[in-house]
């Protein structure tokens, strides 16, 4: 306990509040579509791939989305970006509550869902942007274990769906904003790590090997868990025959697991490294994958594995933004966003592997092994890269470097960069 405490004296802890509870609604409102879509499914009657589809869209446009908020949030600052945002996110919903009538507005309401699905990057550098590098971790955990939006959207859409009408959820979705809007102007603080730095520099990740393979990765961990929050209340209702209120609850269960352990990844990481978390995390989620997909004739079991399968996924969540602070010390949003918007396109990817293997084979089996394949040449991808970061910015596994080990290695880091990415660094560890 305390730890903790002078873990949290050592930065703003109501700006990680604000940012968690920002980014804790965000993600409720971007996974609705997937926790309503046995209700939207059975009214228009979808196909196994228009359900994949439906619920890929929302996915497919917030990674598209986030980039281009953490540019923002450089020039206007990350309170103010998260505040336009989630004003954007009250509008959506309107439109939601009063306009939907059609399979193809649903499609529509999915890309305006997609607003609610940038919030990943500003969420994690506002909350982490005020402690020092030894805690960059465990604060970038707890700013995004806000992905436990996933709990509350999956608990509690199915049943007012139920009770009121799916497009009313929609309406009480947005009154609900109104709260994470409210904490973020009166308790958030604009934190101080910023320096002005030409467009270029604020790209510069998109152009270094570094910036992909982080992405790539991402495309397992967070794509993995929101893809599989998002379909599996319809695999649970589709393959097990439950209701749609209790799909919801057995997904509960699995996305709460993913939502709790990442802020332990980022913990852990912290102290073993980011690098060693990673591996042992691609490794569980392949195994996992592939038997939750031969289990399919036992819901025990099923649940059960993917359970495992989310404490994984949220674990390597964390690992991995263990390390972005390391990497890109002072363009930690964009570098976040950047990464944040290629995993997030893995999660549209897993649905519809999803719904196309259930319609062409009659199976979801092969949507599962599809991803694990995925998990499995990610793992290989981390070892061969871990060498050269473990020779520039991280000690051995992932893990920080002292501020003087750091200032006497800047220039290898430097010259592999080329940009701003890595003399940040130097300066930051110097602080």
């Amino acid at each position: 306990m305390a730890g903790f405490r002078t873990f949290l004296n050592s930065g703003h802890a109501p700006t990680l509040f604000a940012a968690f509870l920002y980014f804790d609604f965000c993600f409720a409102v971007w996974v609705l579509n997937g926790a309503m879509a046995p209700f939207i499914s059975e009214a228009y009657q979808l196909t196994a791939a228009q359900k994949g589809f439906m619920i890929s869209v929302p996915i497919l446009a917030g990674a598209l989305m986030r980039f281009p908020l953490g540019i923002l949030a450089q020039y206007i600052g990350r309170k103010n970006a998260a505040l336009v945002e989630m004003g954007m996110i009250v509008a959506a919903l309107a439109y939601g509550f009063f306009f939907i009538s059609s399979y193809d507005h649903v499609l529509a309401m999915g890309v305006l869902l997609g607003i609610a699905g940038a919030s990943f990057g500003v969420a994690l550098s506002l909350g982490s942007g005020w402690f020092p590098p030894r805690y960059k971790g465990l604060a970038m955990g707890i700013a995004g274990a806000g992905n436990s939006g996933t709990v509350l959207a999956v608990l509690f859409a199915p049943p007012l769906a139920q009770a009121y009408g799916w497009q009313t959820v929609y309406g009480l979705a947005g009154i609900c904003m109104l709260l994470p809007i409210a904490v973020m102007i009166f308790f958030a603080k604009e934190p101080p790590d910023v320096e002005h730095q030409t467009f270029r520099e604020h790209i510069a990740c998109l152009f270094e090997k570094d910036g992909w393979a982080f992405s790539l990765i991402y495309v397992v961990t967070f794509g993995g868990f929101i893809g599989l929050a998002s379909f599996l209340p319809t695999y649970f209702h589709d393959q097990f025959r439950v209701t749609k209120v209790e799909a919801g609850q057995l997904t509960m269960l699995a996305a709460l697991m993913g939502s709790a352990i990442r802020v332990v990844g980022g913990y852990i990481s912290d102290r073993v490294g980011g690098i060693n978390t990673l591996t042992g995390v691609l490794s569980v989620v392949a195994v996992t994958l592939v038997l939750c997909g031969a289990s399919g004739q036992s819901l025990t079991v099923t649940t059960l594995l993917f359970m495992l399968c989310f404490a994984a996924l949220g674990a390597g969540n964390g690992a991995l933004f263990q390390l972005v602070p390391l990497r890109w010390p002072l363009a930690t949003a964009v570098a976040g966003s950047m990464i944040g918007e290629v995993g997030a396109l893995g999660g549209g990817f897993l649905p519809n592997a999803m719904g196309l293997s259930k319609q062409y084979t009659g199976t979801y089996f092969w949507g599962f092994v599809a991803f694990a394949m995925l998990a499995v040449a990610m793992l290989v991808m981390l070892r061969v890269m871990q060498i050269r970061w473990t020779r520039t910015w991280a000690e051995k596994g992932g893990r920080a470097r002292p501020a003087r080990v750091a200032s006497n290695n800047a220039q290898p880091a430097a010259t592999s960069a080329k940009t701003a990415a890595s003399k940040p660094a130097v300066r930051s560890a110097g602080r």
